[in-house]
């Protein structure tokens, strides 16, 4: 089973978003640079219809560049779609937004024809951060915390311009399972919705096939040809040995070890690393509905068992 989480205020954004939309000319999507596909809502792509989006790959100093470079590619060649990347704490590069959003809606702006953006994400993926740089002031808390966020806020950039913050937000079900793990390695997902050891795991073996040179620098493991080759398990427990994080008689304590390498993950501790291609991610996204359409099929079969004249009157 994936990861899992969504509180009951994530809801109730969701309601409040679903109303607000019908008076919103763009939406901005805040997404995480490191894992582009993943964090990308598709509850919001639902709620926002056919508006023009503009998704923003944020904390792009912790990603890599050249994958970066795919994913904005991929993101524009989608109709009425904007992409690009930023690093939220500077106003200079947020200011970029404003523009692209008012591209997006030329036919708004004047005091007659305000611009109208609602701006949304998940959680911590630094939109708080965002907003207090384009405001140049402080708006909203900031924290390296899932949920900081709970109500919407209206702030106005320019006299034409209203830019509508709402709280992070998931969706009700992460279908595709390396999502769940890295949506909760990014620290989106509340800390009592996985356990670190897993998540750890599950980014390791990321890790050692795509950037093996960064862990053996990181760690002062082997060689990363070794690294590449090692059990993502074996890995964590020389990580753990390494760093100390050792129990009574010399064991490794695999929690310890597993919120040290989260950890170098999130501060970008471990070099600028993308966990997904939008190539892989399709894939995911095609065996998740493969996945969808079987567990529906086979819920039709057993209703047909259970209720067999039913079936047969239809």
């Amino acid at each position: 089973m994936t990861v899992q989480w969504y509180p009951g205020h994530m809801h109730r954004t969701s309601k409040a978003i679903a109303e607000r939309m019908a008076e919103i000319d763009v939406v901005i999507e805040l997404l995480d640079a490191r894992l582009p596909g993943s964090s990308a809502n598709p509850l919001l792509a639902r709620l926002r219809g056919d508006r023009p989006v503009l998704m923003v790959l944020n904390k792009q100093d912790l990603a890599d560049p050249a994958r970066t470079a795919l994913w904005l590619d991929w993101y524009r060649a989608r109709t009425a779609t904007g992409a690009l990347a930023l690093d939220a704490a500077e106003r200079a590069a947020a200011r970029l937004l404003i523009d692209a959003c008012r591209a997006l809606a030329p036919g708004r702006h004047g005091l007659a024809k305000p611009l109208r953006v609602l701006i949304c994400g998940i959680p911590n993926v630094g939109k708080s951060t965002l907003v207090n740089a384009l405001c140049g002031r402080r708006m909203a808390k900031t924290g390296d915390e899932a949920g900081i966020t709970r109500m919407e806020q209206r702030i106005l950039l320019a006299d034409d311009f209203y830019l509508f913050d709402t709280p992070g937000m998931l969706w009700p079900k992460i279908e595709i399972e390396r999502s769940g793990y890295f949506l909760a390695a990014s620290g989106a997902i509340g800390r009592n919705a996985y356990d670190d050891v897993e998540v750890a795991l599950e980014l390791l073996d990321v890790l050692r096939a795509d950037y093996p040179e960064r862990l053996a620098q990181r760690f002062g493991l082997a060689a990363p040809v070794e690294v590449s080759a090692t059990p993502a398990d074996q890995l964590l427990t020389e990580i753990g040995r390494r760093r100390g994080a050792l129990q009574s008689g010399g064991r490794v304590d695999e929690q310890k070890a597993a919120e040290r390498v989260l950890a170098d993950f999130r501060s970008g501790a471990l070099g600028r690393v993308t966990l997904e291609t939008p190539e892989r991610f399709v894939q995911w996204q095609a065996e998740a509905d493969r996945a969808r359409q079987e567990r529906e099929a086979q819920r039709v079969e057993r209703r047909q068992q259970r209720h067999p004249r039913q079936a047969s009157s239809r």
